[in-house]
């Protein structure tokens, strides 16, 4: 979505989109699931659990961390990432409450 219509939507729609964005490949929800199981990983261990080259890992974290899905604390040279508890529970909101709002009528196409 270009910048110059981001504006014409609503605050929630905008971050329900930037959400979706996020989620919306499957290494960013591979890297999720070994953060969920394992609570908290420096890049390299990622790396170690999924096909794909550190630099691409990194991209993707970037990315995760941008819409604030996931943190990462410096440990010395090392960047120790984990799931945004607070982020999180935002993102399942404004995703439950987008799906929710459908009720089926029947009466479609």
């Amino acid at each position: 979505m270009g910048t110059t219509k981001a504006e014409e939507f609503t605050v929630k729609q905008n971050k329900i989109a930037r959400y979706m964005k996020a989620l919306g490949h499957p290494a960013r929800i591979a890297i999720l699931e070994v953060l969920i199981k394992k609570q908290a990983c420096m890049c390299g261990d990622i790396v170690d659990e999924l096909p794909l080259s550190q630099s691409t890992v990194s991209q993707h974290l970037k990315e995760l961390k941008e819409v604030g899905l996931i943190k990462g604390d410096i440990e010395g040279a090392k960047v120790c990432y984990c799931i945004d508890e607070k982020e999180w529970e935002n993102v399942k909101n404004y995703l439950d409450s987008f799906f929710v709002s459908y009720v089926n009528k029947s009466k479609c196409c």
